[in-house]
């Protein structure tokens, strides 16, 4: 006798639960809706999170660019010290350098 009372309480609770749900569809729906909206906006691969992720790794592009501009145009300016017209100026700051060498009477101090 007690168990078929328990199943019908349950079996009442269920149709209230589902009465509950049949009325309330369209403001179930709408949270479930707002809520797949809010975690896609902030979250995954285009969401806002994502955004200033990839723009932090721009700007970081952005100043490995400049730096390397930077050492290329180094590199070309000493290239072109270097061609057929020798810079005998520039040949001499680089031996000087590499050498630790200079004149007589003259003081080196090395960094």
């Amino acid at each position: 006798m007690n168990l078929a009372i328990r199943q019908k309480w349950l079996k009442f609770n269920i149709m209230i639960f589902v009465e509950i749900i049949k009325n309330k569809k369209f403001t179930i729906f709408s949270i479930l809706l707002f809520f797949y909206v809010m975690l896609n906006l902030l979250d995954g691969e285009r969401g806002l999170i994502s955004y200033y992720d990839k723009q932090k790794t721009i700007k970081n592009l952005i100043n490995e660019k400049e730096s390397l501009i930077y050492k290329l145009n180094l590199v070309d300016k000493k290239n072109s010290l270097l061609t057929d017209n020798l810079d005998l100026d520039y040949l001499e700051t680089l031996y000087r350098q590499k050498f630790v060498v200079g004149k007589k009477n003259e003081k080196i101090y090395i960094e």
